[in-house]
């Protein structure tokens, strides 16, 4: 069901994460969120960081905002985005331990950064049946759109990432254990669009991922892959409006790959998942599978990053606009939005420079609805009569 993206032609948003203010030092750990929110210091920290977020994305003058993921601790390389799950859902222990790295070959030796992010994965493990116990996505949910009139899309990861980061001494597969956090999941995402929100974004199915690492077998491979994103989101597009995001990875800002990768051998697949908006990696690839994802990607919008996360170089706004342009050419303006590669707060950007790269890609977009008779967004960051250096006549 589309409802953010409605009528709207060529909404901007972002993935969704965002650096941390430097005084945000409260952490939630593995308390649960309300239960946090009873503290003095960790409610005005992190209010006080949700709004900051929401404000500058709507001075920016994106149509879509985010909270920032703003309830991840501050951790190596972003960890929060992989363990929130497993320290708050049931039947996880409460003794984190080292994990191993997963299936991939994605080993990184010492002496690497990445590494740091490998040493840093300290899971819970598996210990009974996965229910969905204290995720509360709603009430983090409500606390940033109560902030705002403008729609809060809220991303959550996937659970095929969180079954491979896991030891597990309950269940007897592989299979069993990432269906039973695919339902516990689904549980807590149908309370989630039942209390309003518009966009729920589910982050990080594996299908291309295992797809260009060419991992295929009899449980492990992109066709279960999309059948785990389907039971995930399973009756969530009658309620509210469903998004697919897929990255390459990008703990610390890091490129997880030594290469660009190339989507093209997963499009086929991804074309089948439940979704409204599939979101890609664009301008760090150069814009390489812009011509591929019109092509096949059909019957969904397809959202492009045009703001680089690994980069700390501000893209110019005509840079953008160009990047839009080139995507013109091959998917349809009522069919594509405008987003960033992928979040911007897994330790490696500041906030100016995250800041910065939203008012730019809000001003490129603008520059090509000019061009195509379109309203454009409002950017107060931009306005000229607020600058502190006079400006010349």
């Amino acid at each position: 069901m589309l409802r953010a993206t409605k009528d709207i032609m060529l909404p901007t948003t972002i993935t969704g994460s965002l650096p941390r203010p430097s005084w945000y030092t409260e952490n939630l750990g593995s308390r649960s969120f309300l239960d946090a929110m009873v503290n003095n210091q960790f409610r005005e920290q992190y209010v006080d960081t949700v709004s900051i977020y929401l404000h500058e994305q709507e001075i920016a003058g994106l149509d879509i905002v985010t909270d920032g993921d703003a309830h991840f601790d501050s951790d190596v390389g972003g960890q929060s985005w992989t363990n929130y799950p497993p320290r708050h859902m049931g039947g996880f222990d409460r003794n984190p331990q080292p994990t191993p790295a997963g299936k991939g070959g994605l080993l990184f030796p010492p002496g690497h950064i990445l590494h740091d992010y490998l040493e840093a994965r300290v899971m819970p493990g598996i210990e009974g049946p996965v229910t969905r116990g204290d995720l509360q996505y709603a009430a983090l949910w409500k606390v940033a759109q109560r902030m705002t009139k403008k729609p809060v899309k809220f991303g959550t990861i996937g659970p095929e990432l969180v079954a491979f980061a896991v030891t597990d001494k309950h269940y007897k597969s592989i299979k069993d254990r990432i269906l039973a956090i695919t339902d516990a999941l689904n549980q807590e995402l149908h309370e989630l669009a039942d209390a309003g929100c518009p966009v729920i974004q589910f982050e990080e199915p594996q299908i291309h991922l295992l797809s260009v690492r060419k991992i295929v077998d009899d449980v492990i491979n992109p066709a279960f892959s999309v059948e785990v994103f389907n039971r995930t989101v399973k009756g969530l597009r009658a309620k509210t409006e469903v998004w697919c995001h897929t990255c390459w990875g990008n703990p610390s800002q890091q490129r997880m790959f030594k290469d660009v990768q190339s989507y093209k051998s997963a499009l086929e697949m991804l074309n089948k998942v439940d979704a409204d908006v599939i979101t890609f990696e664009s301008v760090s690839a150069g814009g390489a599978d812009l011509a591929d994802f019109g092509k096949i990607i059909t019957g969904k919008k397809i959202a492009i990053g045009v703001i680089d996360h690994h980069s700390l170089q501000v893209e110019r706004p005509e840079e953008i606009a160009e990047h839009i342009r080139r995507a013109l050419k091959h998917i349809p303006a009522e069919r594509l939005v405008i987003s960033s590669d992928c979040g911007m707060g897994r330790e490696g950007m500041s906030r100016r420079h995250a800041y910065y790269k939203i008012v730019s890609l809000v001003l490129g977009t603008n520059m090509v609805r000019k061009e195509l008779g379109l309203p454009e967004a409002e950017c107060l960051a931009a306005d000229s009569r607020y600058s502190l250096v006079s400006q010349p006549k």
